[in-house]
């Protein structure tokens, strides 16, 4: 079990703890006590835990309500591999101390392996809020979701996934339990609304972003026009078929692609993604102004919209109002720094201000993410996802 790997260290220093947090007893018994916390301190040192273990014994019985000696005795024995003894020892310190987090996390792990999860379930869930070591986090963490995933308590388990990614948010491992966990919650959603509405204007809008995604474009168009004729007015509906349309081939799909937008926008005239669509459209025709006005308006309701502030800029630039364009660039890079649009363009900026240096530096971050954005193109081919997520402009840019 991975837990383990990761914890080997606790037991040295628990152990290590236990040497001054012995109750003294009196006559021969404190006299014991100091010769076993002796001998279990020069194994310690000399990493023999097969001889450290009978002196831990030795004092859990001199004195049975120390939880360091017990709980130490439980983390030799759960090292040891030796379970079946870790538990009892494991879960008596946990009893005699609260607050024994990491002991709390072994004691699931043995539960588990002694094929109690009821168990093991109820300690992690006590015990995983309050884990801030991060590597001990994400193994409980881990175990935790994996309990609830084989109990099909999804939406627990998408919860535990959702601290893990705040905490670990590059961890490819943390990434595709994620993936995992979110997967199966689509899955059942999509399983649960086939069975409750089949024909309903959700069900196409969810057969239509499937068949989007395996690259059926016209079965997909057909289950949005379905979904629309159903409701006209479902959420999203109306931007999706929008989004299909434009990305077309077909000059006539095309063409209606504004329509749908503009159905979207009179349905929500807050939707920033909307307001960036109408604008580009605008730019398209050549009317700056109207663009200007809409990149503004998605700037005011989202100030922290990369998309948008990138899009002002470039109205801004071509306007010639280059001081203001830079600082939005500026100020795009830093809310997206992968974003390769951005460094391309606040690199063409600084060449025009004469800024040669930083115009390098921007270019070649540009060349990477460019780069790296590349690669995704590829492997979301692999995966039979048919889209282009770059914006419009990046493709001139080249």
């Amino acid at each position: 079990m991975r837990l383990k790997r990761g914890l080997v260290w606790i037991g040295a220093s628990l152990v290590l703890s236990a040497c001054a947090c012995l109750a003294q007893g009196a006559g021969d018994t404190q006299q014991q006590i100091a010769e076993h916390n002796r001998k279990l301190k020069q194994y310690l040192q000399e990493r023999k835990p097969e001889l450290a273990i009978p002196e831990l014994q030795a004092l859990a019985q001199l004195d049975p309500n120390n939880p360091d000696v017990r709980g130490n005795l439980g983390v030799l024995l759960f090292f040891k591999g030796d379970c079946a003894n870790a538990v009892p020892q494991l879960r008596t310190a946990t009893t005699l101390r609260t607050g024994l987090w990491r002991i709390q996390v072994l004691l699931s792990i043995c539960e588990l392996r002694q094929g109690d999860p009821a168990a093991a379930r109820a300690d992690l869930e006590s015990a995983f809020p309050h884990l801030e070591e991060e590597k001990m986090r994400t193994d409980a963490g881990m175990e935790l979701i994996n309990i609830y995933m084989s109990s099909g308590d999804l939406d627990k388990a998408a919860g535990v996934v959702a601290v893990l990614r705040e905490h670990n948010p590059a961890d490819p491992a943390v990434l595709y339990t994620a993936y995992r966990v979110y997967s199966q919650l689509a899955g059942e959603a999509e399983l649960s609304l086939s069975v409750a509405a089949p024909d309903s204007a959700q069900m196409h809008q969810v057969i239509a972003d499937a068949l989007n995604k395996q690259g059926n474009t016209s079965g997909a168009i057909a289950n949005y026009r379905e979904a629309i004729s159903i409701d006209p007015k479902l959420p999203g509906i109306h931007f999706e078929l929008a989004e299909l349309l434009q990305s077309s081939p077909d000059v006539n799909l095309k063409r209606e692609a504004e329509g749908e937008f503009q159905k979207a926008y009179e349905q929500d005239p807050n939707d920033v993604a909307v307001l960036l669509r109408l604008a580009d459209i605008d730019l398209e025709k050549g009317n700056t102004q109207q663009a200007f006005d809409k990149f503004t308006r998605a700037v005011q309701i989202a100030p922290t919209n990369s998309d948008a502030k990138l899009g002002l800029a470039k109205v801004l630039t071509d306007m010639n109002q280059l001081d203001k364009a830079q600082a939005l660039l500026e100020d795009t890079v830093k809310l997206d720094p992968t974003n390769a649009v951005a460094h391309y363009r606040l690199g063409t900026l600084y060449r025009k201000l004469g800024r040669v240096e930083d115009a390098k530096r921007e270019i070649d971050l540009y060349k990477k993410y460019r780069e790296m954005k590349d690669k995704l193109r590829a492997i979301y081919k692999q995966l039979q996802i048919q889209r282009d997520e770059a914006p419009a402009d990046e493709k001139d840019d080249n």
